[in-house]
């Protein structure tokens, strides 16, 4: 009876893994309001310069004086000097993105003017001061097909408090006759053309920077991460959150991981600017990726042990565990190669960073024509803590090795006790497997991280199913 619902717990539990993997990521960013208050400074930075490069458009028009009649003017040449944003504010805004506002900028400039009615022609300079000049940005996140950040101008106003000319020329008296309309000319172009340079930087600049985001990182040859996203950012009232795949995969061929993230629950700190989250899934993938290629094959020989050490891979040093070894091969090399037999999976708890993988351990005599044959196979289990390792733009590890558990799983040179050998195994796996080991993972892999990003004061806590790491963030 029980059989008949094998399918359908079957598919449920696939529809769950599928809802798991697009709910979960493998890894995520966390932008705090210290973070988002660090971008804000640089934006506002850069945005400062690109107003600074402000070009206004010459203006002409023409009113009329009692008793003169129409009077034609026109400003030319007009000279952005200085163009301040003194103060600046950013804010996430829930389920849309971010919202900047700059208060109390103010502008000077520069120009020439003229003024002609028949008989009255005159110019002359003019200074402009725009002061109390405020500026609301709204920007709206989401991602690309690639799963790239992408950012566009929701809305933009400003308001300008005061515009003030201050004009030279002999007939001055005739300025204050229109200088309320030449000021409100100057408002409205103002007003105008600072939401187009924040729309035009904002397209121009702050999308293409995001888009340096890497989507893929090439590991070796071997694996590759995916850090897409899989949602676009999302906004809460004191942080923005960035849910990436994080997930390694084959370069040689790409398919679905058979296990899904788990769900990630972030504390609420705000001590560092950004905080990332290393889900174990996304050491998992890529455990799973290098056991499934067959790359977590190591080999042992004599050559690599130090002539220092005492014990050396021949048949001479395990004729003392192995009598019959020295017999039937006198005086010949060996040679162990080590592989998983399943992939070793990570687990992360509050504290602590385990493995447990099973081995095999193969080993070979060598014989004077180079050629070997294989003398017995071991299978061994050990408790394996990690350490992980971030530095300003990559994440690595050690592992630090528990004593080696060995049980025989075949015999060519007949039986002998396992246990006898379990203290020479243990000593080439701490001396001469596990330095190898730890130097390919020293090398890391690369953080996803925009151009010019690197972390500092860096804070690492295991918590249940995920590494979080927190870090103060530096634009160079």
């Amino acid at each position: 009876m029980a059989t008949r619902h094998m399918p359908l717990a079957a598919s449920t539990l696939a529809i769950c893994m599928v809802l798991a993997r697009a709910t979960n990521p493998g890894f995520m960013a966390r932008i705090t309001l210290r973070g988002l208050d660090y971008a804000r400074q640089e934006g506002t930075a850069a945005l400062q310069k690109e107003l600074a490069a402000l070009k206004l458009p010459d203006f002409s028009g023409s009113f009329r004086v009692k008793h003169i009649g129409k009077v034609r003017y026109s400003f030319y040449r007009l000279d952005l000097r200085r163009f301040q944003l003194p103060s600046s504010q950013i804010a996430p805004i829930p389920n849309v993105g971010l919202k900047v506002s700059v208060a109390n900028a103010f502008a000077e400039l520069t120009g020439k003017w003229r003024l002609k009615k028949r008989f009255i022609s005159d110019s002359g300079s003019f200074n402009l001061k725009v002061e109390g000049l405020s500026i609301s940005i709204g920007l709206r996140l989401g991602r690309d097909a690639s799963g790239r950040p992408t950012v566009a101008i929701s809305d933009c106003g400003t308001h300008i408090s005061s515009v003030r000319v201050h004009i030279s020329g002999r007939f001055g008296w005739l300025y204050n006759l229109f200088h309320k309309k030449i000021e409100s000319s100057f408002r409205k172009t103002m007003e105008s053309q600072v939401c187009k340079v924040v729309t035009r930087s904002v397209s121009t600049k702050l999308q293409p920077y995001l888009q340096t985001l890497p989507v893929t990182a090439k590991i070796d040859q071997v694996a590759g991460i995916d850090y897409s996203l899989i949602a676009p950012p999302a906004a809460t009232a004191q942080t923005l959150d960035v849910n990436l795949k994080g997930e390694f995969f084959s370069l040689a061929h790409r398919s679905a991981t058979p296990f899904a993230p788990p769900a990630l629950a972030f504390p609420v700190d705000h001590d560092r600017m950004a905080y990332f989250g290393a889900s174990s899934y996304f050491f998992n993938t890529a455990s799973f990726v290098y056991h499934t290629a067959g790359a977590l094959h190591f080999q042992i020989t004599d050559d690599m042990i130090p002539k220092t050490f005492q014990f050396h891979l021949n048949t001479s040093t395990f004729s003392a565990f192995i009598p019959q070894l020295e017999k039937m091969y006198p005086e010949k090399l060996m040679k162990l190669t080590i592989k998983t037999s399943s992939a070793p999976f990570l687990t992360i708890t509050p504290g602590n960073l385990l493995l447990k993988p099973v081995l095999d351990i193969q080993a070979y005599v060598v014989l004077s024509n180079s050629s070997v044959i294989p003398i017995f196979l071991l299978s061994a289990t050990s408790s394996v803590s990690a350490k992980i390792m971030v530095t300003s733009a990559r994440i690595g590890g050690t592992l630090d090795l528990g004593r080696m558990e060995l049980s025989l799983k075949h015999s060519d040179v007949g039986p002998f006790s396992v246990q006898l050998l379990q203290s020479l195994m243990n000593f080439y796996g701490l001396n001469i497997l596990l330095p190898r080991i730890n130097a390919r993972l020293k090398e890391g892999f690369p953080l996803p991280l925009p151009a010019h990003i690197q972390l500092s004061s860096l804070v690492i806590r295991p918590q249940q199913n995920f590494l979080l790491f927190g870090a103060d963030v530096r634009y160079v």
